[in-house]
C-alpha cells in the first residue's frame, strides 16, 4: 500500500511539474456554437437527411401525408398495425395519443411494470421530443407520451411516431428544445455495437428493431 500510494505521489507530482507553466484555464467557457443552417425545422430537406441517416442505420421508416397537412390519428394507426404482429401485446407510455393503436393490438400502459415483463412484450409505442438530421438522433424526454426510459429500451421492437416539425437541424437546436434535468433517451437507429472483430451485433442495450413513423 506505501509503495502504491508513492508511485501516484510521484506520478501526479511529475504531472503538476510539467503544468507548471501551462497557461491558466479561460473561465468563460464559449457558447456560441453553430447553429446549424438557415433551414427551419421541419423543411423537406431536413426531413430528407434524417430519413437518409436513419436508414444508413438500418432503422425502418414510414412516411405518412393525410390530406393536406392534416393526418389523422386512425393514419397512424394503420401504419402501426401493419408493423406489429396482429394479436400482439405492446406497452404504451401513460399519455400516449388515444387512436394511435389499431383494433387487434393490446397496449399496456406502463405503471412501473417490472423488466421481466417489459421483456416479454413484443414492442413499445412512443412519441418523441425532437429529431436531429444531421445526426439521424431520435430524442425521448420522458413525457407523458413517451414515458420511463426502460420501455424504449427493452423491449424488441420500438415503433417511435415522429412529427416533421419536430425535425431540426443540429445538435445544438435539439438541446434548445430540451429541458436539464429530464430524462433523455438518445436513439440513432437500433441499438447495435461491435465484437473485437468488428462483427455487427444488435439488440445489446436495446431494440433490435426501430421503426420510425413520420407524420
Amino acid at each position: 500500500m506505501v509503495g502504491r500510494t508513492v508511485s501516484r505521489d510521484v506520478v501526479l507530482g511529475r504531472i503538476r511539474a510539467a503544468l507548471g507553466g501551462a497557461a491558466p484555464l479561460p473561465l468563460d467557457v464559449p457558447r456560441d456554437y453553430r447553429p446549424g443552417g438557415e433551414l427551419p425545422p421541419g423543411d423537406p430537406a431536413l426531413v430528407e437527411l434524417l430519413v437518409d441517416r436513419l436508414v444508413d442505420y438500418r432503422a425502418t421508416v414510414h412516411r405518412l401525408a393525410g390530406d393536406g397537412a392534416t393526418v389523422h390519428s386512425g393514419d397512424i394507426a394503420a401504419r402501426v398495425g401493419e408493423i406489429l404482429p396482429s394479436g400482439c401485446t405492446v406497452v404504451i407510455p401513460p399519455g400516449l395519443p388515444p387512436g394511435w393503436l389499431p383494433d387487434g393490438i393490446v397496449g399496456v400502459p406502463d405503471d412501473g411494470r417490472s423488466h421481466e415483463w417489459l421483456d416479454t412484450v413484443a414492442g413499445v409505442v412512443t412519441a418523441a421530443t425532437v429529431a436531429i438530421a444531421e445526426t439521424g438522433t431520435i430524442v425521448l424526454d420522458g413525457s407523458p407520451d413517451q414515458g420511463r426510459r426502460v420501455i424504449s429500451l427493452l423491449p424488441d421492437l420500438h415503433v417511435c411516431v415522429l412529427r416533421t416539425d419536430q425535425v431540426v437541424a443540429s445538435v445544438p437546436e435539439a438541446l434548445r428544445r430540451l429541458t436539464p434535468g429530464r430524462p433523455l433517451t438518445w436513439i440513432s437507429g437500433p441499438s447495435a455495437t461491435s465484437d473485437i472483430e468488428l462483427n455487427r451485433v444488435e439488440g445489446v442495450h436495446g431494440p433490435r428493431n426501430l421503426h420510425v413513423v413520420i407524420v
